[in-house]
């Protein structure tokens, strides 16, 4: 998928919804390099079973601690939390300091939230880039399609209605995720002077393929932003990539 998506080195951030942490947490397992993982949000603890040393402390002491961590392994860091079970984001301006002072090949950012939701649309703080980003994947699930436009698939289904011109409440259809794929006020963000690659998550079967591809496909139409789309299934162990969409 590294090569695929075009993410081998710079600094990319993960957006959308539906797969952003899996999507991740595979870049990092398959990256042959050291590379860090880091998020500019609120996030998950980092998997026990991730092969990276780890680092969470106050911002100001990011940068010695990285510097300081096994040299062998890749690196995990993050900031402290309140909230039960998470990690605090990390200011944009330090990943990027980290991400040159330290020389990683690749950095791979966390750079929004979703709510556990399969698809979204940011709100005006959103996304939360990093300066000089290299690439911007946005993410969503093709399980949302045949489904109602309501807050139990979607995160501020009020700004996807804006995108889409559904109704709250409207079954999601395939073109609908093209849009929010292709939109300057959905998946392409803030991703100006970013090269972009989108990717469909939760492709597990035949007629989920053929809705992601028509997505895809849409998508493409709306846009010269990107020319690929990658259709995948990341909770497959072995090999996620289920088709890759391209003009």
């Amino acid at each position: 998928m590294i090569d695929l998506l075009g993410v081998r080195d710079g600094i990319t951030c993960v957006v959308g919804a539906g797969g952003k942490k899996s999507l991740l947490y595979r870049l990092v397992r398959e990256h042959p390099a050291r590379v860090a993982l880091t998020a500019t949000v609120h996030t998950t603890r980092f998997p026990a079973d991730l092969p990276v040393a780890r680092v969470v402390d106050d911002v100001g002491n990011l940068s010695g601690l990285v510097a300081a961590a096994d040299r062998s392994r890749s690196v995990a860091y993050a900031c402290p939390s309140g909230k039960p079970g998470r990690h605090a984001g990390v200011d944009p301006a330090t990943i990027r300091a980290i991400h040159d002072d330290e020389r990683f090949v690749a950095t791979f950012v966390k750079a929004d939230g979703a709510r556990m939701r399969g698809i979204k649309a940011p709100s005006e703080d959103e996304p939360v880039l990093v300066p000089g980003v290299t690439t911007v994947v946005p993410v969503l699930s093709v399980g949302s399609v045949g489904e109602a436009l309501t807050d139990r698939i979607a995160h501020r289904p009020e700004r996807i209605e804006a995108i889409t011109g559904l109704v709250r409440g409207a079954t999601v259809t395939p073109e609908a995720l093209g849009r929010l794929l292709a939109s300057e006020q959905g998946g392409l963000r803030g991703a100006a002077g970013a090269d972009v690659a989108p990717v469909i998550n939760m492709v597990d079967n035949d007629r989920r393929e053929e809705l992601a591809r028509a997505a895809a496909v849409a998508a493409l139409s709306m846009t010269t932003r990107f020319d690929r789309v990658v259709l995948c299934c990341l909770k497959r162990t072995a090999e996620p990539v289920v088709a890759v969409v391209t003009r």
